[in-house]
């Protein structure tokens, strides 16, 4: 007996945009998983609440729920939380959060007074969920999509970006902008390691991130936290070296990955060790079958449970299921 179609409106102030071609594109990747399931349909209320009153926010998803009457709404981040309590009415709410909305001390707040009243609260990592100031019901990572992230020739990658064949290149996979990513100790590995170039991968097109990937001889992920940690994930899908301090995701997978490193961010050891990668003309790691359960259409399956054991008990409270009699019970 198959089960219904689930339909979701996902709401969210994180979408990708021609100005920043990156952001959230973890969350259109999980859309994107859903309405592969088949278990789900799913609309997108999106929003740039930058300089405007969240009555804006609020407005673009009733909007929406005009148009697409949905059985559940998705908050993606906790600034998109207000937005989707306001507008559902007696709609479950699911919130997911990310990062930020748990440690910036302001946005903490709002996101937390929004857990309270959610249906559920999901974490993208466990490390998150351990410092969330309100209980989460479940722990799902955005998962990585495996359609996109794959190895391909490093010389191909290149070629494709116009790089140099010969030339050792490390990749810093964040925007050096972001203190927490921390962009200066990426910065001392290279002085301490000149044979490598470093390069940041920001504002890049997302149809090219993959090839990044791959052209790369490693990628150095220095952050001071991560949510979850999407470029580890993203890089060992590709069987690319990743050398990353013991953050988010990273301390989970990269232990159990031959030529990785998970420590502490010291310069003299991170050196060392990306001296031993580059040692190999064409460095690869064994690191896909180790991401495979992250995938994102792993994700969306316990995404969609996750819908569905929240209907059903928003449904047993409204006395919508079909009523057991106690000469039932047995």
């Amino acid at each position: 007996m198959s089960l219904p179609t689930i339909r979701v409106l996902v709401v969210t102030n994180m979408l990708p945009s021609p100005e920043h071609p990156a952001r959230g594109i973890f969350v259109q990747s999980q859309v994107e998983a859903l309405r592969r399931s088949g278990e789900a349909e799913v609309e997108v209320a999106a929003f740039d609440a930058a300089g405007r009153p969240w009555r804006y926010a609020t407005s673009v998803v009733s909007q929406a729920l005009k148009r697409y009457d949905a059985d559940l709404v998705h908050a993606h981040y906790g600034l998109s939380g207000p937005a989707a309590l306001a507008a559902a009415g007696r709609r479950p709410v699911v919130l997911t959060v990310h990062g930020r909305d748990c440690h910036h001390p302001l946005v903490r707040r709002i996101t937390a007074s929004v857990a309270r009243r959610a249906d559920a609260t999901v974490a993208v990592s466990r490390e998150l969920a351990a410092i969330c100031p309100f209980p989460t019901m479940d722990v799902i990572p955005m998962g990585v999509d495996l359609h996109r992230f794959e190895p391909i020739p490093r010389r191909d990658a290149r070629r494709q970006l116009g790089l140099p064949e010969d030339e050792r290149m490390i990749l810093f996979p964040s925007d050096p902008a972001r203190p927490e990513k921390r962009y200066d100790r990426a910065q001392a590995l290279a002085e301490a390691v000149p044979e490598a170039r470093l390069i940041p991968l920001a504002d890049r097109p997302s149809s090219e991130v993959p090839r990044w990937y791959n052209a790369a001889d490693a990628v150095v992920i220095p952050s001071d936290r991560e949510g979850y940690g999407l470029a580890c994930v993203e890089t060992l899908a590709c069987n690319v070296p990743v050398l990353s301090t013991q953050v988010g995701i990273a301390r989970e997978l990269l232990p159990g990955v031959s030529g990785t490193l998970c420590a502490a961010f010291d310069v003299d050891t991170w050196a060392a060790h990306l001296r031993e990668v580059l040692k190999d003309d064409d460095p690869r790691v064994e690191g896909r079958s180790a991401v495979e359960p992250q995938s994102s259409d792993a994700m969306a399956k316990r995404t969609i449970a996750l819908y569905r054991d929240v209907l059903h008990r928003e449904a047993f409270w409204k006395d919508e299921l079909p009523r057991v009699e106690p000469s039932e019970w047995r």
